[in-house]
């Protein structure tokens, strides 16, 4: 009796991914994007970057993701009399961002708008690392605990398409640190 249930379940457990899987013609979505992230402590600092999100869904429309962004340098804009100007200028700290969590879609087939809820975390590399060791130095103090809330749209033709995020980035340093996070790029869905 014992053997049938230990056999029963582990049936279930090999069965029930598939199962879900079925249930839904998009099974993954891969991506790239173009990070802006608007620093809080001033606010003139925006940080520009890159990054890339993997997803896959367990429902026809729900997925779960995760995502790594790299912020390369910052952009600094000033407001004269005369109008504004911006620059691209090198800075000291390379912010790492790291999130996983749901994507909610309210809409089918071409076009979708959607919402998401993520955690993870936000390091504030120095200069002086490269991409590498910004991610081999994960756990060396800098790294602050992140919480992302963000809607978005995104529309496919084929397995090919665009989305653009927008939302904002907690973390928590002596209380909470808001920051406007924007993503756009393209998306590939399998």
């Amino acid at each position: 009796m014992r053997r049938l249930a230990v056999f029963t379940m582990l049936a279930f457990l090999l069965a029930a991914p598939a199962a879900l899987l079925a249930q839904t013609e998009k099974r993954v979505e891969v991506g790239a994007f173009a990070d802006y992230y608007r620093f809080d402590r001033t606010n003139v600092i925006n940080f520009v970057g890159i990054g890339g999100r993997a997803g896959f869904y367990v429902s026809p429309h729900t997925s779960v993701e995760g995502e790594l962004a790299y912020d390369f340098e910052r952009n600094r804009t000033d407001f004269f009399n005369n109008g504004a100007s911006t620059t691209f200028t090198r800075t000291r700290t390379r912010p790492l961002h790291g999130l996983f969590g749901p994507k909610f879609d309210f809409g089918t087939g071409k076009a979708n708008l959607f919402a998401t809820g993520k955690v993870g975390f936000i390091n504030f590399a120095s200069s002086s690392q490269t991409v590498g060791q910004a991610f081999g130095n994960v756990d060396n103090g800098a790294t602050r605990f992140a919480v992302y809330p963000g809607v978005g749209v995104e529309g496919f033709w084929g397995p090919i398409g665009l989305r653009a995020e927008v939302g904002d980035e907690i973390y928590f340093l002596g209380g909470a640190r808001n920051n406007l996070r924007v993503t756009f790029g393209p998306h590939f869905r399998f």
